[in-house]
């Protein structure tokens, strides 16, 4: 398979400068007909197969990558992977939305309240890879944290967060008998229970 050569992971290239946006003004409201931040959840390895679409629809977007090395037969080679696998960030009105859906590559999509912070700390993030320190994705969520589904067909439940083989799951238990269930589910599902 061959290493593509590197894409754009923003368009346009000041999206995640403060001026660009109208979401980082007095208000942060968000508004329904205009422009808003949307985090996008895509189909399984879709990340950059999206970037290319969105930056043809002239959608404007951001897709963190950083630099991997990969042995492929025995030879090192570089490639650029999303920092946050599954995830890219649009801004743009709900129209825009709807035309990145028509792409098939999006299973969810998630309207951020707060855009003036999602760019803030997007722009860190870049910040870090442009200065090429060594990143490790962290989760907020702990081991055996209680936690509630906030979102999706298990909205409601209960349970323990459990790590396995670097997937999130949540377990459910029966403490009369001493054993439980777990089932893997996506960490942004999730919210701490007090």
């Amino acid at each position: 398979m061959p290493i593509l050569a590197r894409e754009p992971n923003v368009f346009p290239p000041d999206l995640l400068d403060f001026e660009h946006s109208n979401c980082t003004l007095e208000s942060t409201k968000v508004e329904s007909g205009a422009s808003n931040w949307w985090v996008l959840y895509t189909r399984s390895r879709q990340e950059k197969s999206l970037a290319r679409d969105l930056l043809q629809r002239e959608i404007p977007f951001y897709l963190p990558l950083v630099r991997r090395r990969l042995l492929i037969r025995g030879r090192p080679v570089h490639s650029q992977v999303p920092l946050f696998t599954g995830y890219v960030f649009i801004y743009g009105s709900p129209s825009d939305r709807t035309r990145a859906l028509m792409t098939n590559r999006i299973s969810q999509t998630l309207l951020v309240d707060d855009g003036r912070r999602l760019q803030r700390d997007l722009r860190n993030v870049q910040h870090l890879i442009d200065r090429g320190t060594p990143l490790t994705v962290e989760s907020r969520l702990e081991p055996n944290q209680r936690v509630r589904v906030r979102a999706g067909a298990l909205m409601g439940l209960e349970g323990i967060v459990q790590r396995r083989k670097n997937a999130t799951r949540i377990a459910v238990w029966i403490n009369m008998l001493q054993q439980g269930v777990s089932v893997e589910i996506e960490d942004y599902l999730l919210e701490p229970l007090d």
